[in-house]
């Protein structure tokens, strides 16, 4: 498509005279009577290169180029200034004023078609490093949302699940879908107590080493975490990572807890603190998604299976390791397990049968 050429001038022959040179070059030409119909051409009909006369009577040429140029729109927009008047002074003023490039009447048309072509060359080149310009700034506003939607990931799942999601091999764990997952619900015990009794500074410090412990094993097993609270914190498999034996990952994350922190509690207890540690761990389906509201949404699961493995946490007693009915089902005989007998669970309508999970057999470790 040919390039388009604004001739700005109140002398209809001067305007008719350069439009018909330029048209016979193959360029498009918009015509202006005077510059306050110039600004409003640049406007409307956003040419590629402006030819401005100097002298009109409602606004001249330096007005008209200054306000080109004071628009960001317009502000790299090709400006050659035609004057009658003397070539040196007007030059300074047209400098001044922003132009490109000046053109002294009578115009010489072989002069006016060296200054079009290489003005018209300028301006591609412009576009072409704007175009560029954009392209990159879309990459990086890409990338930078990447990064701040991986740092919401690397919240509650490991850095590894996030890159997969991220690169599309799994799906966005925000959208909202339904699952069988198995939750794992780990708390420490007396922890209410020794917050009543303990200096601020020992709580926060006991919490620290508590999550630092809790957070290597989760990542290490692979395990989503869905939130932390205080001393509890529960923990999702099989969500958003497909897990082909969830129930079996859970317990050996479960296992490994515990031998973590009845090392911390050892420590813990030199200083006259008395912590113990429980888990509680049930499978079942659940909706899984983004809870919240606008700058605040969360990773979050709802189901009974996340209420029964909160129960079964708040039943265990140190050092144990609560599942329910189903993953023994389908866990048996690759775990050592003591049956609980039934147990009246708050908000659960009937008792359920739960066992305590001791350790692993050569059949429940990893291959």
């Amino acid at each position: 498509m040919s390039a388009r050429i604004l001739v700005v001038d109140d002398v209809a022959m001067n305007v008719k005279m350069l439009a018909d040179i330029l048209t016979f070059k193959g360029y498009q030409v918009i015509t202006a009577a005077g510059g306050k119909e110039g600004l409003v051409k640049v406007e409307s009909e956003r040419p590629d290169l402006v030819l401005l006369d100097v002298m009109m009577p409602d606004l001249n040429g330096y007005e008209v180029c200054r306000a080109i140029r004071a628009n960001p729109a317009t502000a790299i927009l090709p400006v050659v200034m035609v004057t009658a008047l003397d070539a040196g002074e007007e030059r300074v003023k047209g400098l001044e004023a922003g132009a490109d490039d000046f053109l002294t009447k009578p115009v010489n048309q072989v002069e006016l078609m060296a200054r079009v072509r290489s003005l018209l060359r300028v301006k591609t080149l412009y576009d072409q490093l704007a175009e560029l310009n954009a392209g990159l700034e879309l990459r990086v506003a890409e990338q930078v949302a990447e990064l701040e939607r991986l740092a919401r990931l690397k919240r509650f799942v490991s850095p590894r699940v996030g890159e997969l999601v991220l690169s599309g091999k799994i799906d966005d764990p925000m959208q909202t879908h339904r699952r069988e997952i198995t939750v794992a619900f780990a708390d420490l015990r007396g922890f209410t107590a020794f917050t009543e009794t303990a200096e601020p500074e020992e709580v926060m410090a006991a919490l620290r080493a508590y999550h630092a412990a809790l957070g290597e094993i989760i990542v290490e097993h692979e395990g989503t975490i869905e939130h932390f609270a205080g001393d509890g914190v529960m923990i999702l498999f099989n969500d958003p990572v497909a897990v082909v034996e969830h129930e079996i990952a859970a317990i050996r994350m479960a296992l490994d807890m515990r031998d973590a922190i009845a090392r911390l509690a050892a420590e813990w207890r030199k200083h006259g603190h008395e912590l113990g540690f429980g888990v509680g761990i049930a499978s079942g389906y659940a909706t899984i998604g983004a809870i919240g509201f606008e700058g605040r949404r969360e990773y979050g699961a709802i189901g009974t299976v996340c209420n029964l493995a909160s129960r079964l946490c708040n039943e265990a007693a140190t050092g144990q390791v609560l599942v329910s009915q189903r993953i023994q089902a389908r866990v048996e005989g690759r775990v050592v397990a003591e049956k609980m007998g039934e147990l009246t669970l708050k908000g659960l309508h009937r008792p359920v049968q739960a066992y305590n999970v001791t350790a692993l057999t050569d059949g429940g470790r990893p291959g």
